[in-house]
C-alpha cells in the first residue's frame, strides 16, 4: 500500500514538474496585445480595459513560469490572449460603428433618407389595422 502510495506521489510529482513552459503562448499573447494596440483599442475605454487585463495576466505568467509553475503560466496566457484578442473585437466594432455614423451623415446631408432606428418595434397607429 505504501508502495503504491508513493508511486503515485512520484509520477503526480514528475507529471506536474514536467509540463512545459509556455513561452510560445505568451509569445501569442504579446503579439495580440500589439494588434490591439495597432487596432485603436488604447482609445477604446472597454477595449483599453482588456488590453490592460491582458498585460497584466502575461507579467503574471511569466511569474508563474519562472516559479515553475507551468500549467497555471499558460493558462493565465491563454487567458491573456483572449483578453487581447476581445480587445482587438472591440476596437473594430467601435471604429465600424463610426464609419457607419459618418456614412449616415453623409448620406443625409446629400439629401439621402435617414436611415430607419434600428432595435425599435413597428409602432402603429390606433384604428390602421
Amino acid at each position: 500500500m505504501k508502495k503504491t502510495l508513493l508511486s503515485v506521489i512520484g509520477f503526480c510529482a514528475v507529471g506536474c514538474a514536467s509540463h512545459p513552459a509556455p513561452t510560445e503562448q505568451i509569445a501569442s499573447s504579446l503579439a495580440s496585445v500589439r494588434g490591439a494596440e495597432e487596432a485603436g483599442a488604447l482609445n477604446v475605454p472597454e477595449a483599453a480595459l482588456h488590453v490592460k487585463l491582458a498585460q497584466e495576466q502575461i507579467e503574471q505568467s511569466k511569474a508563474l513560469m519562472e516559479d515553475d509553475d507551468n500549467q497555471r503560466a499558460e493558462d493565465l496566457a491563454l487567458r491573456a490572449y483572449q483578453d487581447a484578442e476581445l480587445a482587438i473585437a472591440i476596437a473594430r466594432e467601435d471604429a465600424a460603428k463610426k464609419k457607419l455614423d459618418q456614412f449616415a451623415q453623409a448620406n443625409q446631408s446629400a439629401g439621402g433618407e435617414s436611415p430607419a432606428p434600428q432595435n425599435q418595434a413597428p409602432t402603429t397607429q390606433p384604428g390602421a389595422q
